[in-house]
């Protein structure tokens, strides 16, 4: 079939059988490879709850570097950053510089914390900072974080292809989940970073062809692409507006980014679970720095998808002429109209979909599994048998597995979750980057600041997130009171009569519904800190003399101490750990990697456990 004819078939809404029997073969090969490498590591033999979880922590550098990078790679984002480039212009790119820095923190700041402690779940930190609750409500949040989030991985790429390629939706969804959970629980840490590696490999080499074949096909290179978005308003070189209910602008794109990426790569434990099967922490900050390069590379090849997209629909938008229904069908619709009449690529492309999502799941599926382990098993069974554990974690799996596809079968159902789902991100990764920075920057915070401070900015940035999405579902969500015209435009053999769209006005309330969803991890981040240190002191703040010294982010004492004079620090009581006996008097689990047993006085066990 022709690319215009796939075309047209498209436009009078009902997709056209589009695979082939190459492109069923690509795409089917794909999918084997991930639940092939999950067979190699489960013929291997059984392996121990630490080789599952952690994979002995002697996992390498760049399987690690390439699973970080997977977490940005999600179908939203391959999806999504093309759209927003097509949508709103070229500003999101300057992003760039806040992700970087992101890592820099995230490898001198966050990390050597959960390095120097030998962790396995992120979580177990807020324990030995503060309390067991404390600890208790973080794993919780993070468990509705990442289930909500999987389910808004599978949902979006899934509608998206089905309505536009004809593949069946619950067969993308059924699939996504089946070969994750399979290769998961057979293979482990081992297996899904490892996947990952293929996946994302899959993910550059379609998205680099994607945009070496769109250059190619278009007359006039890359001058004439940029002339043409500049001629369409899609090219913005700077946005220095204030106003935080602009979608995009420098501040929002250098500071409120920052502390999204943070969220995710800073204290997540997705993301700081892969830092830690690293043996040394060299490695791991080497792994860390190492991502933001591909991060760069992915960034850049998916603006210019969005370019290229804004060249060929320059004269005739498939928004506007009814082709697709969102913007999320874009690059879908873009594959089709160029890469139509190749066997084989549109199967690539919905492959590297998929394995966008896969990773994303298998990462998140295995996280949930390990933060169930360390979090509520062992807190109900301390004493626990190891293949016992390595049980527990693969029945977690397949539950978490179970809860996300039901999440998905509900948000086909009603369809109102995506919009929320699309900034739970931001909504919970704020409190919990809150908390976690309150731990690790202020020993003056204590156990109630820190519940408090956490349910205070979990409480509010919920109020926005669900009001949010309720509004946008609604469609209240707009600018201004103005008659679009669509003008009548031909493409293929379809033509699309002139019509008006009337946008309403809002306010009031509203206006805070507005708010960029750049700024909710700092907004989430200032709350949990502003909160957190007022009860604390309030209630009766932190002792840090009482206050083990690796518990504190060593960038921020060594600053202290070298850099503020001692009159000062003896004011505000910065002598981290002058009451705490030195780490030999207490031991580590040899096995698991975290502190069970105190040795030392009596004050550092009340210390510890508190």
């Amino acid at each position: 079939m022709e690319a215009v004819e796939i075309a047209n078939t498209a436009i009078n809404g009902t997709p056209p059988d589009l695979f082939g029997y190459l492109d069923y073969l690509v795409f089917t090969a794909i999918l084997l490879i991930s639940g092939a490498i999950g067979l190699f590591y489960w013929c291997l033999g059984e392996q121990s709850t630490k080789d599952f979880l952690m994979g002995g922590r002697k996992m390498g550098r760049f399987p690690v570097a390439v699973s970080l990078l997977a977490a940005f790679c999600s179908p939203v984002a391959l999806l999504g950053i093309p759209a927003e480039i097509y949508s709103n212009g070229t500003l999101y790119a300057l992003t760039v510089p806040s992700y970087i820095l992101v890592a820099i923190v995230t490898a001198y700041f966050y990390q050597p914390v959960f390095y120097n402690l030998q962790l396995t779940s992120v979580n177990e930190y807020l324990e030995l900072r503060f309390s067991k609750p404390v600890r208790i409500f973080a794993s919780a949040i993070f468990s509705v974080q990442m289930v909500t989030y999987m389910a808004t991985v599978v949902y979006v790429p899934a509608w998206a292809l089905s309505e536009v390629t004809g593949i069946y939706f619950y067969f993308c969804v059924a699939a996504i989940f089946s070969i994750v959970v399979v290769y998961t629980v057979m293979g482990g840490i081992k297996s899904v970073v490892w996947t990952n590696v293929v996946q994302m490999g899959v993910v550059f080499a379609v998205m680099i062809a994607i945009v070496v074949k769109g250059f190619i096909d278009f007359d006039g290179g890359f001058g004439k692409i940029w002339n043409i978005a500049e001629e369409n308003g899609r090219v913005e070189y700077f946005n220095f507006g204030l106003d935080p209910r602009t979608r995009h602008s420098i501040w929002g794109l250098w500071i409120g980014a920052f502390f999204m990426w943070l969220s995710i790569f800073g204290v997540n434990q997705v993301q700081v679970q892969r830092y830690l099967t690293l043996p040394n922490i060299g490695m791991a900050k080497c792994a860390i720095l190492a991502n933001s390069l591909g991060f760069v590379v992915i960034l850049a090849v998916t603006c210019l998808a969005g370019l290229l997209i804004n060249s060929k629909y320059s004269e005739c938008d498939p928004i506007e002429s009814k082709r697709v229904k969102t913007t999320d069908q874009l690059l879908p619709i873009f594959i089709i109209d160029t890469f139509g009449e190749k066997p084989g690529f549109l199967g690539l492309f919905v492959a590297a979909i998929f394995s966008g999502a896969l990773s994303i799941v298998s990462s998140g599926l295995h996280s949930l599994a390990t933060t169930t382990l360390e979090d509520y098993v062992k807190y109900f069974h301390p004493i626990i048998h190891d293949q016992t554990a390595t049980k527990a974690v693969k029945i977690s799996v397949l539950v978490y597995g179970l809860l996300s596809l039901g999440l998905v079968i509900v948000a086909d159902q009603s369809g109102g979750i995506s919009h929320l789902s699309l900034n739970i991100l931001g909504i919970i990764g704020g409190p919990l980057l809150g908390v976690f920075t309150l731990g690790m920057f202020f020993p003056w915070c204590n156990s109630i600041g820190a519940s408090f401070g956490m349910l205070a900015s979990l409480g509010i940035m919920s109020w926005l997130g669900i009001g949010t999405s309720l509004a946008t579902s609604r469609g209240q969500l707009v600018k201004s009171s103005l008659d679009v015209s669509v003008e009548e435009c031909t493409y293929g053999y379809f033509t699309v009569p002139h019509e008006t769209i009337r946008i309403s006005e809002s306010g009031g309330i509203l206006e805070f519904y507005k708010i960029s969803y750049l700024w909710y991890s700092l907004m989430g981040t200032v709350i949990a800190i502003v909160v957190g240190l007022l009860i604390s002191f309030l209630s009766g703040k932190q002792d840090p003399s009482k206050l083990e010294r690796n518990l504190i982010s060593p960038p921020v004492d060594k600053f202290v101490k070298n850099y503020i004079s001692s009159n000062i620090r003896a004011r505000i009581g910065w002598d981290l750990g002058s009451h705490v006996e030195d780490h030999a008097n207490y031991e580590r689990n040899t096995t698991y990697g975290k502190l069970v047993v105190y040795k030392g006085t009596k004050e550092l066990q009340q210390v510890q456990a508190s």
